[in-house]
């Protein structure tokens, strides 16, 4: 079967959720995703789940991507994951990095968060994360 092919830029939404006031790596990741010729919208500082999911809706985002430093992944991610559910976005990959613990990156998964990347991982792994799951789950 040919593999389905993406007829426009793949369109990502990244996001500071609460009061973490680091951007520099969300920022890094939002320049590379552009390099790799997806459509990036960058939130900024300090959003609510809320102010996430209605900034996704509002640009038809194909994947939401969070950083988090500040050790609150246990309540951010499921909240934006419950926003993301009243609002039928189910083929939206909700996806992220920063500093979670390998035990909280596995729950999190269960509760249908996409891959999560740590420090240092490659921007280029990311990227083709985002490119298959789209192609896997986004109708084009």
């Amino acid at each position: 079967m040919p593999e389905k092919e993406v007829k426009r830029p793949i369109r990502v939404l990244v996001a500071k959720v609460g009061l973490d006031g680091h951007d520099r790596g969300a920022k890094v990741i939002a320049t590379a995703l552009r390099d790799a010729g997806m459509e990036v919208i960058y939130t900024g500082l300090r959003q609510t789940p809320e102010m996430v999911v209605n900034a996704a809706l509002q640009e038809d985002v194909d994947a939401i991507g969070i950083s988090i430093l500040s050790g609150a992944h246990m309540t951010v991610f499921p909240k934006v994951i419950n926003v993301m559910k009243e609002k039928a976005m189910d083929d939206v990959l909700l996806t992220g990095g920063g500093i979670i613990p390998e035990d909280d990156m596995k729950k999190l998964n269960e509760m249908g968060v996409g891959r999560l990347f740590a420090p240092g991982t490659p921007t280029s792994e990311i990227a083709s994360y985002i490119n298959s799951w789209v192609k896997d789950h986004r109708p084009f």
